[in-house]
């Protein structure tokens, strides 16, 4: 496969902003599908959105991935979710992809959504296109868009195309590099003409012009002489400065169109081949397990210091790949991979990194979402899916000869908590099963045991995420389920300082135990840093202050290891601690009776003594809540949000819309949609996302230590 022919890209906006019909009309002007299916309607439902929920909810939940052909160019695309609550499909789909389609909708502009969307994009480093869709609706505002992208993102936005019209008005764009006019003819716009630029538009499209050219020229000193010196500066010329510039993360090239309307669609594509990046692009990195081990061993290297070796591209050399996402099927695990390096043949095995084992993989498909063509080799570059390969999200797998590992995907925390537990007692099985394979699948999916109750606690990133989860059980496992009430995942932290000295002695016969430590606990401070005098970003550090071997170093990880067993349960509700900073300053040791044990327990009993002293403090999970409402319902909207202890950030207001950015803790939320339906009259609209941890206020904070007290003692009455 020739590289420069490939493109690797992803479609991600925020909730409606139309990715998925996008993505249809991707697959019917390339000729992979013949017929178009709408998102909602009455017929099939859109080719990406396979799955039953998706078609009945109307939404993306899973990502999908397809592969189409274009102007000679062969393209894989992952269309993926909007909603905050899948995102991490967002999140592996970016972490494997080359360049990536930001879709914002010409009404509604940069959303809550599009900037998450969009940390993830700078997080992978990935060039991406703009695209403003829906500009036949009432209020679309195309350079309202533009500077909310320059404003919210933070990027320098270029826009390539000049709209003709807006909402009812909207006939088609303006190429700002070649100077036509596009047309859209034929039943689905399948016929892309340029034509001249209608008369009305000249003026605009020249003025929009020479802004395009002049942000260009800030990247170029050809054009900046060109425009100085009034010369003219080639097409061509120009349409490789915008590459480079994408690529560089330099600018971010805006066009626009209307998808539903089949007006943009075309360009789009042109500009994905032309201006985002190939695989040869892009330069990777993994990091060489054996030579950063023998380079530690060798005292080469500090802990946190690794070896990375480039990646090539090339089919011929080892091979590199990255399992960035698992469906568990009837029929055994179907494993999307990306093929960083070298080949993946059908029938050869290949070693799991992680696990140090050689797997074989037996069967290997070409996904077009649900649909699947059998292949016998995949080469650097490609996407693809593996049956039968028992791995999990993140696993790097190799070629011979070679211990490499790519970085992993990040996972964000899960936020809320539910109890279910079957209504039959033979769902059990059928439950379990159920609930093992979504652990497996989605990283921010967890499945836990309550000790006390022997409940079963699946924790998610949202309601509609644990909804779509429990929805599925139902469904695909034919397991009826009773749901316990949403609870919030509270978090404790200590709020003031507090020095230990605690001596474990333990004698009964033989061998006793001692262990002494001393040494204080504190808050952790927002500017500490860790060994290498970078900011530290954890919840938990741990400070070895032990000099002149008082405590023998091979306890100290014991000491460590007893910290943090401590910090699992806190003692207000019983929740994980975080903020806390632990320094080991002294301590004492017997030559026969201290152990690891000894140590691990006597750091146990010391942090939780410590704890209880350190006045702790109750954290709650705060959502940002970007709320969308005609204008006449801004007034009531906003009170019952403060109402709900939320704090009002943004309120913006454009063509009779009012826009809403508040900071609302998660515990007043659980009902927020029906409430703010029925406020508005079933015209307002929001969407939800994680933002911060937070201190609760003292008389809530209260509240809910007394409320968990009483439902422990029910428990136990009960039990």
């Amino acid at each position: 496969m020739n590289l420069e022919k490939l493109r690797n890209i992803g479609i991600s906006a925020h909730i409606d902003s139309g990715k998925t019909t996008l993505t249809e009309r991707i697959l019917f002007y390339s000729g992979r599908i013949h017929k178009v299916n709408e998102v909602k309607g009455d017929g099939d439902g859109a080719t990406m959105d396979f799955m039953d929920l998706e078609k009945e909810r109307g939404i993306t939940i899973a990502s999908a991935a397809t592969q189409v052909a274009w102007d000679g160019h062969t393209i894989n695309v992952i269309d993926t979710p909007g909603h905050v609550d899948f995102t991490v499909e967002v999140e592996r789909s970016l972490r494997v992809l080359d360049g990536a389609v930001l879709v914002l909708c010409a009404v509604g502009g940069v959303q809550s959504q599009s900037l998450t969307v969009d940390r993830q994009m700078k997080r992978y480093k990935v060039p991406r296109i703009a695209f403003v869709n829906k500009m036949d609706r009432t209020g679309a505002n195309f350079e309202s868009v533009c500077r909310q992208i320059k404003d919210k993102l933070h990027v320098t936005p270029v826009p390539l195309q000049l709209p003709m019209g807006a909402g009812d008005d909207f006939v088609g764009m303006i190429d700002l590099l070649s100077m036509k006019a596009f047309a859209f003819e034929g039943t689905q716009g399948e016929t892309v003409k340029l034509v001249e630029i209608p008369d009305e538009y000249q003026d605009d499209a020249e003025a929009a012009r020479m802004e395009m050219l002049e942000a260009l020229s800030m990247f170029s000193d050809e054009l900046m002489t060109a425009l100085l010196e009034e010369e003219a500066f080639p097409t061509e010329e120009l349409r490789t400065l915008v590459r480079e510039a994408t690529l560089a993360h330099e600018i971010v090239p805006v066009m626009c169109g209307t998808a539903f309307k089949n007006k943009g669609v075309q360009p789009l594509l042109d500009a994905v081949v032309r201006y985002l990046p190939t695989p040869q692009d892009r330069e990777m990195e993994a990091i060489d397990v054996r030579q950063t081990e023998a380079a530690r061993k060798a005292g080469e290297l500090t802990d946190g210091e690794l070896v990375r070796a480039s990646l090539s591209n090339s089919p011929d050399d080892p091979l590199v790949s990255m399992a960035f996402k698992t469906v568990v099927e009837q029929f055994g695990q179907l494993t999307y991979f990306r093929v960083y390096q070298g080949r993946i043949t059908k029938g050869e095995s290949y070693v799991n990194t992680r696990t140090g084992k050689k797997v074989r993989f037996g069967r290997l498909l070409q996904m077009h979402a649900n649909d699947r063509d059998d292949i016998d080799v995949a080469e650097a570059g490609d996407i693809i899916a593996v049956v039968g390969v028992d791995c999990a999200s993140g696993d790097t797998f190799c070629g011979q000869g070679l211990d490499y590992s790519l970085e992993s995907i990040f996972v964000p925390e899960p936020v809320i908590r539910l109890s279910v537990e079957p209504l039959a007692r033979d769902g059990a099985d059928r439950l379990g099963k159920a609930l093992e394979r979504f652990r497996r699948e989605d990283p921010t999916f967890n499945v836990s045991t309550d000790e006390e109750t022997g409940e079963t606690i699946i924790a998610g990133m949202g309601q509609l995420h644990l909804e779509v989860y429990i929805e599925r059980i139902k469904r695909e496992y034919r397991c009826e389920v009773l749901v316990g009430e949403p609870k919030v995942a509270y978090k404790e932290c200590p709020t003031r300082e507090v020095e230990f000295n605690h001596k474990h002695k333990k004698q009964t016969g033989g061998s006793g135990q001692y262990a002494h430590v001393v040494g204080k606990m504190a808050p952790l401070d927002e500017n500490s840093v860790d060994e290498d005098g970078e900011p530290f970003t954890g919840t938990y550090q741990f400070i070895n202050s032990i000099s002149q071997g008082r405590i023998p170093s091979q306890y100290i990880p014991a000491v460590n290891k007893g910290f943090q067993r401590a910090l699992k349960k806190g003692p207000l509700c019983e929740c994980e601690v975080v903020g806390v900073s632990a320094d080991l300053m002294d301590g004492t040791y017997h030559d026969v009776d201290s152990s690891e044990k000894a140590f691990e327990t006597c750091g146990w009993q010391t942090m939780r003594d410590a704890l209880q002293k350190a006045s702790p403090a109750l954290l709650e999970p705060i959502m940002l809540l970007d709320v969308e409402v005609p204008d006449e319902y801004q007034g009531p909207v906003t009170g019952h949000i403060s109402s709900k202890r939320g704090l009002i950030v943004n309120t913006e207001n454009r063509e009779g819309t009012a826009y809403i950015l508040a900071e609302v803790p998660l515990a007043s939320m659980f009902d927020y949609a029906n409430e703010l339906r029925s406020m508005t009259q079933g015209k307002g609209g929001f969407s939800m996302e994680f933002a911060k941890y937070k201190q609760v206020p003292r008389n809530i904070q209260e509240e809910v230590v007394e409320r968990r007290r009483k439902e422990k003692q029910e428990r136990l009455q009960t039990a």
